[in-house]
C-alpha cells in the first residue's frame, strides 16, 4: 500500500481527497500546514502539497522536501493559473495540477509519479501468480506467460492487491474501481470478476485467489 503525504489547509478540499484516496486504497497522512513535514518524508511514497498554506507557503515547503528527498515525489496543488506560478512550481516539483480538478486526474498523475520513481519492482507471489507491484504485471509462474488484463480488470485486481486480506463488500469494490455509488442489482461487478477469475484462476469454477465472501463481498488473501 502506497503512503502519501497530503499537505492542504482548506478542511473541505482535503476532507474529500483523503477521503477518495483512502478508498482507492492509499494510506494517507493528512497535515494542516508544513510545520512537521520533516517527521513524515522518510516514510512515505510521495508527496501531494497545496501552494496556498499558513506560514511556508508551498513552494517553499516542497523545495525542502526536495532538497532533503530529491527521489520522493512531489504533486503540487494551487489555484493559482498563470504561467509564472507553474513554471515556479515546476522548478522542483514534478508535476503540477490547478484547482478545481477532477479526483480521477489527480489519482492518475498520482501514480504515474509512483511508476517513475519507485526503483524497486516487488514481487507479490499468490497461488501460482507473480505480479509485479510496480507496473501491475501479472505472470502465471506454471507456463512463466503473461496474464494480459483489460483496463477495468486491472483496475479491479490492482484494487484487490491494495487491500490484501480484506473483506471488501460491493459496495466499497465498485466504488472504488468504477467511482459511483453501487446500485443493488447491478451484475456489472460480478461480471468482471467473473472474466478476471477466468483468466488468474487455474480452476475459475472453483477459485482459490479470489474468494467469494457469501453475503458481504470479496477478499484476496496474501
Amino acid at each position: 500500500m502506497f503512503h502519501v503525504l497530503y499537505i492542504e489547509d482548506e478542511s473541505e478540499i482535503g476532507s474529500w481527497v483523503t477521503k477518495d484516496l483512502t478508498e482507492r486504497g492509499y494510506n494517507v497522512t493528512w497535515l494542516k500546514s508544513g510545520e512537521d513535514v520533516d517527521k513524515y518524508i522518510s516514510n512515505v511514497d510521495i508527496v501531494i502539497l497545496d501552494v496556498m498554506l499558513p506560514g511556508l507557503d508551498g513552494f517553499s515547503i516542497g523545495k525542502r522536501i526536495k532538497n532533503k528527498n530529491g527521489n520522493l515525489p512531489v504533486l503540487m496543488l494551487s489555484a493559482r493559473t498563470t504561467v509564472e506560478d507553474k513554471i515556479e512550481g515546476l522548478s522542483f516539483a514534478d508535476d503540477y495540477l490547478t484547482k478545481p480538478f477532477h479526483p480521477d486526474e489527480m489519482v492518475a498523475r498520482v501514480e504515474v509519479l509512483l511508476r517513475r520513481f519507485q526503483k524497486n519492482d516487488e514481487i507479490l507471489e499468490l497461488s501460482h501468480l507473480g505480479i509485479y507491484t510496480k507496473d501491475m504485471k501479472v505472470v502465471n509462474n506454471n507456463t512463466g506467460g503473461e496474464i494480459q488484463l483489460t483496463g477495468k480488470q486491472y483496475y479491479l485486481f490492482q484494487y484487490f492487491i491494495r487491500h490484501l486480506n480484506q473483506i471488501l463488500t460491493k459496495e466499497q469494490l465498485y466504488e472504488g474501481v468504477w467511482g459511483e455509488t453501487y446500485i443493488e442489482g447491478d451484475k456489472t461487478l460480478m461480471v468482471h470478476i467473473r472474466f478476471l477469475r477466468e483468466k488468474i484462476e487455474e480452476n475459475p469454477a472453483k477459485p482459490t485467489i479470489i474468494e467469494t465472501i457469501r453475503g458481504i463481498g470479496y477478499r484476496v488473501k496474501a
